[in-house]
């Protein structure tokens, strides 16, 4: 392999490939080098189309200056400052020749077996009706995997949507190693919780309170006692403890099933702001409103890459780079649980399409990952979550490399316990946990809400019954001996562990709402207090939402729009405006009406309120400019009314919008994920019939991801394109900060936007021929480690909009970059990588930075506004890496005709 050998500056603003210069390698070991390591040299033209200004929004793309000169290899920087591999173990599944497997299974047999079935005692407050002693059961050492990484391809396709399915051998292979639920003994307990970083305090604490517990009690803190409390998921009190419970409730964008709380902007749009510190901000407004109604666990962040353009949920999550996401992760649960709030890293791990997800075993795809890439790629903001002290983590309902994820020990021990050192608790997605003893020996600490699945509970089925795997049956199990005490302990210790570190045994909040309701009273109890947690967070919601517009094409400088000098203004498209039937008429926002603020799914929240387009516009115009007309169409199908009205405008507004979500809900066909790339509600032929008309024609997107625009986006009389993403409750003030200039724009885009949908490197598997009764789909995840603009610039293909994208009011240049390392020779970095101390996130030297790039960046447009500086990582085509990949970003605000200076780690 060889070690990257120039530096690239790359301008955002632009295409890939459009600006290219060269930095020829100079030594400068250990040392500041005055503008890089040698004289920078233009070697081609500068061109821009019309809508990208020359030389604005520069990002950088950082190699080292010469392998040799940094008294390394290319193969220890690569390790130090790229892959990421965390050590990772590689374990190889017979049969199939790929790595990364905790089962002992074929490619193609199903691990999950549905055994233990019995009825809990009980499904309210205990599950077991006994406290004998338990038999405690020895457990042996598991054998230690110590294979490096394969680089072994799943499937040599292109695509890695390809797809086999297999009829399931559930019924004969239950005594798969990895997910038996027999009594045999052969599993060891999983890792038990050591108190690492600055965790042994809480560990302390927990043991001494689970030393004081019976059996029973046990059982009712793992075992969730169903949806019949007051919260998404409950686990029951010790009252004689002082102990109260658990409430668990959905997070991503606000506390789920409530009354005067907030609807903040997705994960997503917090992700384009490329902005750290709002990330943080968002992260402890949210804390507090979950810390307010008495929440203990929220069940956020999503951390689930962008693999699939389509994806339903990718709008919860922060895109298509693991970087990105690593940051958002941290930042987000560093923020939540500085208000004492534990935060719940989701969907560990490769839950990133909704066909075929699975409840928990039946026909849950297997993604099918090798070990490096997981470690590289999908794994990245895990850790991150981890580092940053996350209190518990949660398992997705699919299975990965065969096994169900609820009980992959290879991902729930080894790589979570182990590898990562992680100091809290395995959370089960709801009904998620298809096992006893496979679940519970491999890692799964609480099983939520409890029962197999959403039914009814004097079902015999185990596919419907509102029965556990768990609860009672735990218990036995831990009483026969089938399940060594010592590991059931260790399930508990965990638990507590997160919420003492989290310091919820000190007047904590009690649960003040119900899920099930916004009455006070229920059931003849009153149930809701009506706490209103709100604060002045409706200031911050604004600000994110403003900050993460994307400014795609800005063609004669269209905007900001000077509303004073408008005479006659044209609103189009039902994006635009309200739902009629009221902005929480749908569940889980189920539904496409009006302006789209956020997607659907257990990831939404009730609006307190919401501000849409046309009512915030309107309001402004009027303030500023009585005498102008403001003429609205928020019918898309009514092109005889568009026509007629945006023919006598001089200015034209068009909002259109695409919507997702998770897949338990159907929307216009689109079963969680999108069907199609395109515009809902006839976005496209709406914006060509008002670009006919209107020479002045600014498209405003709300979307949940990449859409196409080819159609149109390069007409003439398109003069300026703005992504606002799904900003929440203060939608409307946030575009119209934008579009009168009160905020410059300055947000990224965080995936790539296509030209056409079979340019990405994966898609979704929407069908499946099933010849069988039981069988699982297979998602491989060919594309590796190049995914989304890693994809495009392996195979050179051209998007619209590259990852990192984004256009100002103003422009910037870049000068003095210098370069210092810091390390000075390969004993310092190979000390680094084999010795380094293990903490939670794992190996500590893979956190420390091994070059800091520092330069001066200049406003020099006519408008103050904000900079994100990007750096990437290059690697020559022989290397065998992707091209470049992002390695830290800065976001900063610098007033017209003044400079800041960047300083950026490259880890």
């Amino acid at each position: 392999m060889h070690g990257p050998k120039h530096l690239l500056v790359r301008r955002s603003g632009m295409h890939r490939g459009m600006i290219q210069t060269m930095v020829p390698p100079r030594d400068c070991a250990g040392e500041e080098s005055n503008g890089g390591c040698a004289e920078t040299r233009q070697t081609g033209p500068i061109a821009a189309p019309v809508d990208h200004p020359p030389f604005s929004l520069p990002r950088l793309l950082l190699a080292t200056c010469a392998a040799a000169n940094l008294n390394t290899n290319a193969h220890d920087f690569t390790h130090k400052a790229h892959k990421r591999h965390w050590g990772g173990r590689a374990v190889a599944a017979p049969d199939s020749g790929k790595v990364f497997s905790s089962s002992s299974s074929s490619h193609h047999t199903t691990t999950s077996s549905k055994a233990g079935t019995a009825k809990a005692a009980s499904t309210t407050s205990k599950h077991v009706g006994t406290s004998s002693k338990p038999v405690s059961s020895s457990s042996s050492k598991h054998a230690s995997s110590s294979s490096s990484a394969s680089k072994s391809a799943l499937v040599s396709a292109s695509k890695s949507a390809s797809v086999s399915t297999s009829k399931s051998a559930a019924a004969s292979s239950t005594a798969s190693s990895a997910s038996s639920t027999s009594a045999s003994g052969t599993l060891p307990p999983s890792k038990p919780v050591n108190g690492g970083g600055d965790w042994s305090a809480a560990v302390s604490k927990a043991k001494a309170f689970v030393a004081q517990l019976t059996i029973p009690e046990k059982v009712n803190l793992t075992t969730g006692v169903d949806t019949e409390g007051r919260c998404i998921g409950n686990s029951s009190s010790v009252p004689r403890l002082g102990f109260a419970g658990f409430c668990l409730e959905d997070l991503p964008v606000g506390v789920r099933d409530t009354d005067y709380a907030s609807l903040f902007p997705s994960g997503m749009n917090v992700a384009m702001t490329w902005d750290a510190a709002l990330m943080l901000q968002r992260g402890q407004a949210m804390g507090a409103e979950f810390r307010g109604k008495g929440v203990n666990v929220a069940l956020g962040p999503m951390m689930n890459l962008a693999r699939n353009a389509a994806a339903g949920r990718n709008w919860e999550g922060a895109g298509a780079d693991p970087f990105l996401a690593g940051v958002h992760a941290a930042q987000n649960i560093v923020g939540m649980q500085s208000q004492g709030v534990i935060a719940c890293a989701k969907h560990f791990a490769l839950n990133e399409q909704e066909h075929y997800r699975g409840g928990g075993g039946g026909d849950a795809y297997s993604s099918n990952q090798d070990d490096r890439s997981f470690h590289e790629m999908q794994l990245w903001p895990f850790a991150e979550s981890v580092r940053a002290g996350v209190g518990s983590v949660m398992c997705a309902y699919n299975r990965v490399n065969q096994t169900s994820a609820c009980e992959n020990r290879h991902l729930l021990n080894s790589v979570l316990k182990e590898e990562l050192d992680f100091q809290g608790f395995m959370l089960s997605d709801c009904a998620a946990v298809t096992s006893l003893y496979a679940s519970v020996m491999n890692g799964a600490d609480m099983n939520q809400p409890g029962f197999v699945a959403y039914g009814d509970s004097n079902d015999p089925d185990p596919a419907t019954a509102n029965n556990s795997y768990w609860g009672a049956q735990l218990g036995q199990a831990v009483m026969n001996g089938s399940i060594a005490e010592s590991r059931f302990d260790d399930m508990v210790v965990r638990i507590m562990t997160s919420y003492y570190q989290m310091g919820q045994d000190k007047n904590y909040p009690a649960v003040n709402f119900d899920y099930n309701t916004e009455n006070t009273v229920y059931e003849g109890q009153t149930v809701n207090e009506h706490v209103n947690v709100q604060g002045n967070h409706s200031v911050l919601i604004r600000e994110i939402g403003a900050a993460s517009t994307v400014l795609l094409k800005n063609q004669n400088s269209a905007l900001p729009i000077d509303f004073t000098k408008v005479k006659n203004l044209a609103i189009v498209g039902s994006d635009a405006g309200p739902n009629e039937d009221g902005p929480n008429s749908c569940g889980d926002r189920g539904c496409d009406q009006g302006t789209l603020a956020i997607g659907w799914g257990s990831g939404t929240a009730n609006f307190p309120y919401l501000i849409d387009p046309l009512s915030a516009i309107q309001e402004y115009v009027h303030a500023k400019n009585p005498d102008t007309v403001i003429q609205s169409v928020l019918a898309d199908f009514d092109y005889a009314s568009v026509n007629a009205t945006v023919s006598q405008a001089d200015t034209c507004l068009v909002f259109a919008n695409a919507d997702s979500g998770e897949g338990y809900i159907t929307v216009d066909t689109n079963a969680g994920d999108r069907n199609n790339l395109t515009l809902w509600h006839g976005g496209d032929e709406l914006i060509l019939t008002t670009a006919a008309q209107c020479a002045n024609t600014i498209v405003v997107l709300h979307i949940v991801g990449p859409v196409l625009v080819e159609a149109w986006y390069d007409h003439p009389n398109v003069t300026a394109i703005l992504n606002a993403g799904i900003p929440g409750q203060e939608t409307g003030n946030s575009i119209l900060d934008v579009l009168t200039g009160a905020v410059n724009p300055s947000a990224r885009l965080p995936f790539t936007m296509a030209k056409q949908r079979s340019d990405y490197a994966s898609d979704i598997l929407y069908s499946v021929a099933n010849n069988s009764n039981a069988f699982i789909p297979q998602i491989d995840y060919t594309e590796k480690l190049n995914l989304d603009y890693k994809w495009f610039d392996a195979k050179n293909i051209a998007p619209r909009y590259e990852f990192g994208y984004g256009l100002s009011y103003t422009t910037f240049t870049y000068s003095g970059l210098s370069l210092k390392a810091a390390f000075s020779s390969a004993a310092a970095v190979n000390a680094a990588k084999a010795s380094t101390s293990n903490q939670p996130g794992g190996e500590s030297g893979l956190y420390s930075n091994a070059l800091t790039a520092t330069f001066s960046v200049k406003n020099t447009g006519a408008l103050a506004g904000n900079e994100v500086a990007q750096l990437y990582l290059g690697f020559p085509a022989s290397a065998g890496e992707p091209p470049r990949v992002l390695r830290g970003f800065e976001r900063k605000y610098i007033e017209k005709g003044a400079s800041a200076k960047f300083s950026i780690g490259l880890r």
